[in-house]
């Protein structure tokens, strides 16, 4: 029985990251703003970071839920700011991955108001600006501190 040798080629549609370097620091700075406008509820930076036709959906509680812009921004504005209030909002970014020059997703995890968030973004660029195209995300009740998944 033949076995075949594993390919050492990488795939055409694998971004080498010091070929784009540039580009992730760019899709940070957009992940900064959408990070900040959503501490401080700020729809002027959250206009920055999000492209006008933008997709904001989830399906967490099984209704689905699934708003544009423009009726996004006006729901981010009437929550109290994790800023003011002094409630925790941590974000961390499992991944950045550029499927070529103007195109990327992001997976973000945080958790803030009481909640976890796991958001799936996907990003384009156009006119050498990147924003994001559409927000998909899951959100559960925040564990207690101490609390393990699945414990009580």
């Amino acid at each position: 029985m033949a076995t075949s040798k594993p390919s050492t080629s990488t795939p055409a549609l694998v971004m080498q990251p010091s070929h784009y370097s540039d580009q992730y620091a760019a899709i940070a700075d957009v992940l900064h703003r959408y990070y900040q406008g959503l501490y401080h509820s700020d729809s002027t930076l959250l206009r920055l970071a999000f492209h006008a036709q933008t997709h904001y959906v989830t399906a967490s509680g099984g209704e689905l839920l699934h708003l544009g812009l423009e009726d996004y921004l006006p729901f981010v504005a009437a929550c109290t700011p994790p800023a003011r209030t002094g409630d925790t909002y941590d974000s961390v970014v499992d991944n950045i991955d550029l499927a070529g020059p103007d195109t990327a997703s992001v997976r973000r995890r945080s958790t803030k108001l009481g909640k976890q968030f796991i958001d799936f973004l996907s990003l384009i660029r156009i006119d050498g600006e990147w924003r994001i195209i559409a927000k998909v995300f899951h959100h559960e009740p925040a564990l207690a501190a101490g609390t393990a998944p699945g414990g009580n």
